[in-house]
């Protein structure tokens, strides 16, 4: 079973286009989601996951990292309900919790951990997205000058990250078909299959990067690939991206205050920045079906 955030190369813009250019496009999108706060421009960002995902044929990896930021989002928004007594709308008073003594649930907690929850479902949907279709191999090759331990560190956990949710799937699948005479089979016991799976794997592929001569030092740099014609579409794209949600920020645009009421601005300029980062989004693939056919 294969991951589906896993690399896989598949014919396209975003998959043909530069590692540097696809990490701007992205990473531009996870930057507007740091930067701004507001639930508007927030989910204009996720519209903008949404269309670099399905325009890049990675719709597998934006609906895994759906189920996985509502997993953690519900875990957020819960523990920020409880964590922060701040708010002036009290949902819940006088709930006593083991150790914490009288908690007060209000809904500006609330609001704030939805904040928290949605802007972390962007940046997991952008990074899903970069994984699933972005070569780690040309990625890394980018930093190798710069830092060539840590290069090949991470290229090495960028492929070993999906074989370990691989291998996650495939014991859990193993351990719901043995039979009723079988072990219970436990989170813990699937954790120590995992990790000693693992481990093993690790001794493998040490010993088969010293078996091709990575111990000897760096190999020489192989032919560079050519350039795509769509790296500059997303580049353009990324920095337009980046510029804008920066830009409205530091102009005002998109306010957000949990705090001691939650205000949500919706002004024009808001609704218009929230409105053009998937238009942005989809500029790149703007023409490109019709130019090859």
């Amino acid at each position: 079973m294969r991951s589906p955030i896993a690399y896989s190369p598949r014919p396209g813009p975003l998959g043909e286009a530069s590692a540097l250019a696809a990490s701007v496009y992205l990473g531009s999108i996870a930057v507007v989601a740091f930067v701004c706060s507001n639930p508007i421009v927030l989910a204009g960002a996720g519209a903008a996951v949404v269309v670099a995902g399905i325009g890049a044929g990675a719709g597998r990896a934006l609906a895994a990292s759906a189920r996985w930021a509502a997993t953690l989002g519900v875990l957020i928004v819960a523990v920020n309900g409880i964590a922060s007594q701040r708010g002036e709308t009290i949902l819940v008073r006088g709930w006593d919790l083991p150790l914490l003594g009288q908690v007060d649930v209000s809904g500006e907690a609330l609001a704030e951990g939805a904040v928290l929850a949605l802007r972390i479902g962007v940046v997991l949907g952008a990074f899903a997205v970069h994984s699933a279709r972005v070569d780690p191999d040309r990625l890394m090759r980018l930093v190798r000058p710069f830092a060539r331990h840590s290069a090949l560190t991470a290229a090495l956990i960028t492929r070993l990250v999906p074989l370990a949710a691989a291998d996650h799937a495939r014991l859990r699948d193993a351990i719901a078909l043995r039979g009723p005479g079988a072990a219970p089979g436990g989170r813990a016991a699937l954790a120590r299959r995992l990790l000693a799976g693992s481990l093993d794997r690790a001794v493998e592929v040490a010993a088969s990067l010293e078996l091709r001569g990575y111990a000897r030092g760096a190999p020489r740099a192989g032919r560079r690939p050519r350039a795509s014609r769509h790296s500059w579409r997303f580049a353009a794209a990324g920095v337009a991206i980046a510029a804008l949600g920066i830009g409205g920020r530091l102009a005002g645009a998109g306010e957000f205050d949990a705090y001691p009421v939650t205000v949500v601005e919706a002004d024009p300029t808001t609704l218009a920045l929230a409105a053009a980062l998937p238009v942005l989004a989809a500029v790149p693939f703007a023409g490109l079906r019709r130019r090859r056919g």
